[in-house]
Parts: structure tokens; sequence; C-alpha cells
């Protein structure tokens, strides 16, 4: 059966017709390949950011490495996805800051387990002389139906904020703060029955999120009084995730993670 569907998806994409297998779920696109099982696609894109003379904000290059591949990455463990490959495209030469940002990513990759055999692609520009970073990253996984997270929250879950919301250039963002959460702490917490759904922050803060959350599964969001996290700011580069999850979970996340763990809402 899983054949003769994907023949038919074969047929269709010879003919321009993907569009009708394809669907954009949150920042997620979700490309349907047969009843059981699709491809899903995360991407982001850091610019004017880095070491050389037109960028606005300074940072060492390994560690845009790690944050331009953190946020698609923390996105596509978050759905449920198992991840195939990944690609960073740079606007810079390869040779030095280049070579110092890929070993970046490389890293970022690794620490959700995937190691230097995990394929690596991309693109660089050795060509035209640049004076600022730009570097876009994708990564693509593969999900079964019965794994996908988005959606299955439901009334009676607490909503945990695992880590502290932080963005630049208000906050020092760092690798190694101990208030941000990881791809390894992802990762252990989608094995903790009772957890149901994980959305990282970004930008548009925890409030926004858990309401994006509640209105794909049905349900509405409560905040908390005193949530111990401000709700709406910005997570910067995904420095903290929402966890939708039975009652019973909190305190087994408190358990596994070693960063701020806040019970920030409930959905109803």
């Amino acid at each position: 059966m899983a054949t003769l569907q994907l023949d038919a998806l074969y047929r269709q994409i010879k003919k321009g017709q993907l569009g009708n297998n394809a669907a954009t779920v949150r920042d997620l696109t979700k490309i349907t390949l047969t009843k059981e099982y699709a491809l899903i696609v995360a991407v982001d894109s850091d610019g004017g950011i880095g070491s050389l003379e037109g960028d606005t904000i300074k940072c060492d290059p390994y560690q845009l490495g790690r944050f331009a591949m953190r946020v698609p990455l923390l996105e596509l463990l978050s759905c449920g996805a198992s991840p195939l490959a990944a690609f960073d495209m740079l606007t810079i030469p390869m040779k030095g800051v280049g070579e110092e940002i890929v070993r970046g990513v490389r890293d970022e990759l690794k620490q959700a387990g995937l190691d230097d055999a995990f394929p690596l692609s991309g693109s660089t520009e050795d060509n035209v002389p640049t004076i600022m970073t730009g570097i876009g990253t994708t990564i693509i996984g593969l999900v079964h139906a019965a794994d996908f997270r988005p959606g299955q929250s439901r009334a009676g879950d607490m909503i945990v904020c695992v880590g502290i919301p932080k963005s630049a250039p208000e906050d020092r963002v760092l690798l190694d703060d101990d208030e941000i959460v990881n791809q390894r702490d992802v990762l252990d917490i989608l094995q903790i029955d009772g957890v149901h759904e994980i959305l990282p922050i970004g930008s548009k803060g925890i409030e926004y999120e858990a309401g994006e959350m509640a209105g794909m599964a049905g349900v509405q969001f409560i905040p908390e009084d005193n949530p111990g996290v401000n709700l709406r700011k910005s997570g910067g580069p995904s420095t903290c995730v929402i966890v939708a999850c039975a009652a019973r979970s909190v305190d087994k996340i408190r358990s596994i993670v070693n960063i701020p763990v806040n019970i920030v809402g409930s959905f109803k």
C-alpha cells in the first residue's frame, strides 16, 4: 500500500501537483508522502550577525553556527520528526570564518545525537567579496502520523516553560548559559509519558505561542497569575520551550533537566 501511495505521489510531482500534499504547520512545512508518513522541513536565517566588518551584532562565528542550526533543529525535533539531512547556506567564503560557522552547525547537530556521519551539505560565496555575514539553515526529517505532536494537546494539560526566554540585545545569549534549553533536553522530554506537545519559543513570546498551541488543539490557554517568567518576552533563538503535559509529568520533567522549569498556565 505504501509503495502505491509513493507511486501516486511521484506522478503528482511529475505533473507539478506537489502543492496538494504540502501544508504549513506553524513554522514547519509538512509534505505528506503516504497516509502514515510525511517529510518535515524547518528553516531559519541570520544576517548581519557575526565577526565581519559589516556585521551589526558581533558574534563568534562558531557560536553563530550553533545558534543558526539550533532553531530549526529544535522545531523539527519538537514536532516528533527524525532528522534525515541538514543544510547550511553561507553568503561568505568557506575559508576561515565560514569553516568556523560550519563547525558550529555540525556541533549543534551532535548535541542531538547526530554524529559526523549525519548528512550535512551546503553552499558558500567564494566569488564575490563580502563584508557582512549571512547564513540560512535547513533541516529535513521524517515523521509517522502517530508521532506528529502538533495538535495533540488536550484540556487539563499543564503548560510548562522549560528554560528562560532570552533575546539579544537585551540579554547576552550564550551557548553555555545554564538557563536555556538544548536539543538533548527536548529529546529527553519527548520520552516522558504524559507529554503531549512541545513548542520552541521565538520572538512572539510564551503567551502568543501557547495561544497558537491551544488554538490548534481546540482548547483555551489559561495563564498562571504568577508564572515565574515574562510571558510576552522574546525567546530569541528558542532559549526556552513550552510543554503541554499531564500534571503527573511536571515533576518528571523537573527531574531530568538542569534548567529552570515553570508552570505558566493550563489548557481548559
